[in-house]
């Protein structure tokens, strides 16, 4: 039978309106009832479910997915808003990276079928690595690839120095997340979950970093939260237990260098290029740099009138953004 937790999600989901929620522990249960060998309650349950499905219609599930539209009243602060089109096969990754973003999008795209066997799909990610190497395109080809808005946290606005305030923001956001299903992707969460022993913390954010756990862990809606850090040693321990998934990025490899370069000097001839030289010349630099220098070699190539670019092009344009970076 129903254990007390899924008696008040149905409770709390039924009062909300949220029927895609009560629609998903009702599955729950009847996976349960399966699992005890209680097969025809559990067949019941999902009849119940179906027909209850068909009575509402597809018009009303859908239409707790906004359209791209600003936030507004108190939001229009704190989120901004866009529907990006980047794609994954827009990304250079490294292999590990790129089967676990396709499977979190298999997930999200065959989240009924996962629900009616018990199951939720990835929804909660955090991205930890150095600048420049994916983790914000990631949220955008997240957004593109599933059709979605890509909401983004405005931590500047959502932070304060004003006791109590940052919570009843942090409130509001995770509300929107309960009811527009959509992409939400909080950039440097490190300004919000910093480790709760450090030295230089103060009250309001040891407060904050509670309501923000607490936030995290109650939510059960069908949005896809993405989390992203430079600085994953900077989190409190407690947060990464919160998440489904830990998405590491690295600097590019000599490997995933040269595919990167190749790939973005595709529309121009680079049939003598020394590409051996230019990924020597790219070691230490992040995707972003990599792709930026390659997009300087370009404009170097079209301004000399020429459709080719030249291995000296590239090294000089890696080695500028090399010294650019420090």
């Amino acid at each position: 039978m129903a254990n007390a937790e899924q008696i008040k999600a149905l409770v709390a989901s039924h009062s909300d309106g949220d029927d895609p929620r009560f629609y998903a522990v009702a599955l729950q249960i009847a996976a349960r009832e399966a699992r005890a060998g209680r097969t025809r309650v559990a067949e019941e349950i999902r009849d119940a479910v179906g027909e209850a499905k068909k009575r509402v219609g597809a018009g009303r599930a859908k239409a707790q997915i906004l359209s791209i539209t600003q936030p507004r009243g108190e939001l229009a602060g704190l989120l901004t808003a866009e529907q990006p089109k980047a794609r994954l096969s827009d990304m250079v990754l490294a292999p590990a990276v790129r089967e676990r973003l396709e499977r979190v999008l298999e997930e999200q795209r065959q989240q009924d079928r996962l629900r009616e066997h018990g199951l939720s799909p990835m929804r909660k990610l955090l991205l930890t690595g150095p600048p420049g190497t994916g983790k914000t395109l990631t949220a955008s080809v997240l957004a593109g690839e599933l059709g979605q808005t890509l909401y983004t946290i405005q931590l500047h606005a959502l932070i304060t120095k004003f006791m109590g305030e940052t919570a009843a923001k942090l409130h509001l956001v995770f509300d929107a997340i309960s009811k527009s299903r959509a992409v939400y992707f909080f950039d440097e969460f490190d300004a919000l979950g910093g480790e709760r022993a450090s030295a230089h913390d103060v009250g309001e954010m040891r407060r904050v970093l509670g309501s923000l756990l607490g936030f995290i862990e109650r939510d059960t809606s069908e949005s896809l939260i993405v989390a992203a850090t430079n600085h994953p040693h900077l989190l409190d321990r407690a947060l990464f237990r919160r998440f489904d998934s830990v998405v590491e990025y690295d600097i590019p490899s000599p490997e995933i260098a040269e595919s990167l370069m190749r790939s973005r000097l595709a529309t121009l001839d680079a049939t003598g290029m020394d590409w051996s030289a230019a990924v020597e010349a790219s070691k230490v630099l992040s995707h972003a740099d990599v792709s930026r220098a390659c997009e300087d070699a370009a404009k170097r190539a079209v301004l000399a009138h020429s459709t080719s670019v030249t291995t000296g092009m590239l090294i000089s344009a890696l080695n500028d953004r090399r010294g650019a970076a420090g």
